[in-house]
């Protein structure tokens, strides 16, 4: 829900840069993009610190 609420907050074309310590983002996060048209740029995993790159594509 916060994450979706951040991504209303920036333009079509902006990046957000999301960490997490739940290893469910793993799932969520890819899914969150496909569904809603965003672009998964990046997606990094080390030692239980998971990192994402969101580019906005799609507006609201």
């Amino acid at each position: 829900m916060l994450l979706h609420n951040r991504i209303r907050d920036i333009a079509v074309g902006e990046t957000l840069q999301i960490q997490a310590t739940d290893p469910s983002t793993e799932r969520d996060i890819p899914r969150f993009c496909t569904f809603l048209g965003h672009e998964l740029i990046e997606q990094t995993a080390d030692d239980g610190n998971y990192v994402y790159l969101i580019r906005k594509l799609a507006s609201d």
